[in-house]
């Protein structure tokens, strides 16, 4: 059937919709950044002889993530929206399933008036949709090369579904929490705290990798294959962050006004400006504690740590008060690696970020930005979700971190309990050793490591004797 101008709805597809669009589809390639990013720095850490098998998991667990979230994901998270109009949390399902009216209409055929500024919603659930994906790949990095590809595969659908429906209540301007006063512009608590919380379950049941904590009989050390491969991954993170703020706004008349996606008030330059500077206090303090003890770990946890415990106040910092938390937030991941170091506890990368310079930055949020207004929704002037009704507070911001960590142990502790019984959780000690990249895809590394090395040194010396 032709396209008839004269019928279409002209306010859907104006110039000033089409900015937005661009502007949220940057967020997309900002977030695919972040993928990529994510991926060079397992490459660059993974054994060398599970180094496909890991990058090859982290990528398809990545897609059923992403697939995942289109099917119900979406619809969970915009509930909160359906919820204050007076709909229920069904009928958001109901649109914004994979087959959902609201999915699979066309902006220009579609009345304002029923959904306004459609074709920008349906680009946010393609952003949001990645983040599932990046949940399920953050976790891969505490259960890597020791939990078998069928668990792991399992549990990124489950993880993918109630991720979805934690962001329900803490990421966006009215769901139960956020509206109640916690504060999470970046989505930290869903994004980061809940798989971290996952991995606290984890991690212990999957034990420590062979020659990683310890020298093993058959593994005589763990070696990565290329750390220099991190910093490039942790500049593309960088780079592709910046967008992501951007999809983190909501912008309103007039034409141009940012509001942040927890309704506080905010400006483009200011939230970009305290993302940049929280890496660079981050990167700052990380350098200092990387050349004082000589563990080059710090080098890339510093900047990451910084950027993590500010990211939930993004939009409510000052610039200042960015490049101080930046400062502070290395010492809680280095308080929390040299932990679990000294227990053998095999996770790195979590705990140190999530668990430490993460939770340190809902607090600190808590602390300084006490009595920032925020929540409801713009235009509402009074009720439960009357704009700017709430306000940030230390209860809430503990309440909201006990919540996301909370939600990830009891999902993993059920989903370990079935996994055990079902498939199986954790990969034999044997396949760790020979590597998964020959179990799983007859792949041999291209050279003999220094570890191997030693290992067939002393397996010749036993067999000479």
């Amino acid at each position: 059937m032709p396209l008839d101008v004269s019928t279409i709805f002209a306010q859907q597809v104006t110039l000033n919709a089409l900015v937005q669009n661009i502007l949220y589809a940057s967020g997309v390639v900002g977030a695919i950044l972040v993928v990529v990013g994510l991926l060079l720095i397992d490459a660059g850490t993974a054994r060398r002889k599970n180094l496909f098998n890991s990058t090859i998991e982290k990528t398809l667990g990545f897609f059923l993530g992403f697939a995942t979230y289109y099917v119900i994901g979406f619809g969970l998270w915009a509930g909160q929206y359906y919820i204050m109009e007076g709909a229920t949390m069904m009928d958001s399902i109901n649109d914004w399933w994979l087959g959902g009216a609201m999915t699979n209409a066309l902006a220009h055929h579609t009345d304002p008036a029923v959904f306004p500024g459609l074709n920008t919603f349906q680009i946010f659930v393609f952003f949001l949709a990645v983040f599932a994906g990046i949940i399920n790949i953050l976790l891969h990095f505490a259960v890597s090369e020791r939990m078998k590809a069928s668990a792991y595969f399992i549990t990124c659908i489950v993880a993918a579904v109630v991720s979805s429906a934690l962001s329900w209540a803490t990421w966006g301007s009215v769901g139960p929490l956020t509206n109640a006063g916690f504060h999470d512009f970046f989505g930290v608590g869903f994004v980061y705290l809940f798989p971290a919380g996952m991995a606290l379950v984890f991690t212990p049941k999957l034990g420590a990798r062979p020659g990683m904590m310890a020298p093993h009989p058959r593994v005589s050390a763990y070696l990565a294959p290329s750390i220099g491969l991190c910093a490039p991954g942790l500049l593309l993170i960088f780079a592709g962050l910046p967008m992501v703020i951007l999809s983190c706004l909501f912008f309103f008349d007039p034409e141009a006004l940012a509001v942040s996606i927890t309704m506080a008030d905010t400006s483009v330059g200011v939230a970009i400006n305290n993302y940049a500077l929280v890496w660079a206090g981050g990167a700052v303090t990380g350098l200092l504690i990387a050349y004082a003890t000589g563990k080059y770990a710090y080098t890339l946890l510093g900047p990451l740590a910084g950027y993590v415990a500010g990211a939930s106040g993004f939009d409510v910092y000052l610039p200042w008060q960015a490049f101080v938390l930046g400062l502070l937030a290395p010492f809680f991941a280095y308080a929390v690696y040299e932990f679990t170091l000294k227990r053998g506890i095999d996770e790195h990368k979590l705990f140190p970020l999530f668990l430490g310079s993460g939770i340190f930055g809902l607090v600190a949020l808590g602390l300084v930005k006490a009595g920032t207004p925020r929540g409801g929704f713009l235009g509402i002037e009074e009720g439960a979700y009357a704009f700017q009704h709430g306000e940030i507070s230390l209860v809430m911001q503990l309440a909201g971190t006990a919540v996301c960590v909370g939600t990830g142990v009891v999902t993993a502790l059920i989903l370990s309990y079935i996994l055990e019984w079902t498939v199986g959780l954790r990969v034999p000690e044997d396949d760790q050793i020979e590597g998964l990249d020959a179990k799983n895809w007859e792949l041999e590394p291209d050279v003999v490591t220094h570890a191997d090395s030693v290992v067939i040194t002393h397996a010749e010396t036993a067999q000479r004797a």
